[in-house]
Order: structure tokens, then C-alpha cells, then sequence
């Protein structure tokens, strides 16, 4: 039996987000420049998203770009940021005929109007779409989302537009940049590393997690299948006991 044939469709991950790394230590370990790593990359992120389609994978968020990565050197950001547009033009068409609608998080005003333009029109010519969501996160860092929202729900109060007991986890999930989003059921990281990154911390609360040391221009749909059947195989309890959830 294959690994897409263990996969049981009534169990799948509502939501996967993925921690896309390893671009630049791929190139390396080939002799190769940075940026050849991170357009290899760019495969990896066309047939993930197009397998998880197929699956019937409802949201799929990629971290594509952190506020962190601006402090890296001028030249691989400008190339990051040359590729992002490159790739938003080319993909329009398998967006579109995958039926899948874009969506993007983060602090977008730092972006360069370029992106930003060819971002939100790719963002109104798949809104329609409804087979699956794909959010890319753009200058994101989740600490930086969660002090945003501290400071929105404060000027609120302070102009008793809501009060302090209002404030809940309903309050709070209706200002983050994922509020239109479900909490993300599996996390996977690819190259080797066990960190989370600055990546949707409070959206990931109760996610499982997976890491592999598969570097992420050579992750394929079998790799995938692989993170979704480990998903599969465990039980979920949030915070209750195994009796409890049968």
C-alpha cells in the first residue's frame, strides 16, 4: 500500500501550517548561491500546495518570509522579495485551476509596494476560490501580532468600546491577523531543527508538531503523506483523558 493510500480523508488536518527551512543550507551543501536555494524552494511550495488540494486540506498557512529575515544581508532579502513576485504571477494559474483562494498575514506595510500590488491582486483574483486557503506569512512574527493585539484591545477599553471582562479567547482570536482562521491542527518543520520560531504561537496551542530532517527544496508529497499518517496515528485529547474523548 502506498502512503497517500494509508492516509484516511476523514481525518485530516483542518489546518497545516509549515515552517519551510533549510533553503539556504541546501544550496550550501551543493556548492550552490543562497538564492538558487530558496528557488528550489519554490517547487516544493507548488506541489505541497497542490498535493494538500487534492487531499482536501482545508488551510494550508506557509512561512514564507519572518520579521526576523529582514536583518539578513540586503542581497538575499531583495532576491527573497524578487522571487515572491516572480512566483505570485506564475502561480496565479494553479491557484486558479486548483480552485484555491490566497490569503496573507503579517506586517504587510513593510513590504515593498511591488509585492504588496501583485499580492492583493492575486488575493482578489482567487477570492472566490474555495477549495482550500492558502495564507502566506509575510514579514510575520507572532510575537509582534500578539503585542498589536494587546495594544488594540487596550485603546478599545480605554474607549470603553468593550471592558476589561469582556476580554476572552474570543476577543483576543477576533484581532489577531488569523482571525478568519481555524487553530492550526499540525505544525511540520523541515531541516532538522526543533524550534517554532516566532510562528503563530498562540494559534498553535494545542497542534502537533513535526519535524523532519528532510531540507525543504528536496520535501516531497511523500514526505508530507508521512507528517499527515504520524498526525493520524495520535489522539488528540486537549487537556482531557483518553477515556474521555472515545
Amino acid at each position: 500500500m502506498s502512503l497517500i493510500e494509508s492516509i484516511n480523508t476523514e481525518k485530516l488536518p483542518n489546518h497545516l501550517a509549515i515552517i519551510m527551512d533549510g533553503n539556504g543550507r541546501w544550496a550550501k551543501q551543493k556548492g550552490l548561491l543562497r538564492s538558487l536555494g530558496h528557488e528550489n524552494g519554490t517547487k516544493s511550495v507548488k506541489k505541497t500546495v497542490e498535493a494538500c488540494a487534492k487531499l482536501g486540506i482545508g488551510n494550508l498557512t506557509l512561512y514564507a518570509f519572518s520579521t526576523e529575515n529582514w536583518s539578513r544581508p540586503k542581497l538575499e532579502v531583495d532576491t527573497l522579495m524578487k522571487l515572491l513576485v516572480h512566483s505570485l504571477k506564475k502561480e496565479l494559474k494553479t491557484l486558479q485551476k486548483n480552485n484555491i483562494r490566497l490569503n496573507s498575514i503579517g506586517n504587510l506595510s513593510k513590504l515593498p509596494s511591488p509585492i504588496l500590488k501583485e499580492l492583493d491582486e492575486v488575493i482578489e483574483k482567487t477570492k472566490n476560490n474555495s477549495r482550500m486557503t492558502l495564507t502566506l506569512a509575510l514579514s510575520y512574527g507572532s510575537r509582534e501580532e500578539l503585542l498589536n493585539v494587546v495594544k488594540i484591545i487596550s485603546d478599545k477599553v480605554k474607549n470603553n468600546i468593550i471592558s476589561v471582562e469582556d476580554i476572552n479567547e474570543s476577543i483576543i482570536n477576533q484581532h489577531l491577523y488569523t482571525r478568519n482562521l481555524p487553530d492550526v491542527d499540525l505544525l511540520i518543520r523541515t531541516s532538522g531543527e526543533h524550534r517554532i520560531s516566532n510562528f503563530l504561537l498562540w494559534q498553535i496551542a494545542y497542534s502537533e508538531l513535526f519535524f523532519t530532517e528532510v531540507l525543504w527544496p528536496d520535501f516531497t508529497e511523500e514526505n508530507l503523506y508521512e507528517a499527515i499518517i504520524s498526525y493520524q496515528k495520535r489522539e488528540r485529547r486537549f487537556g482531557k483523558t483518553s477515556e474521555q474523548i472515545k
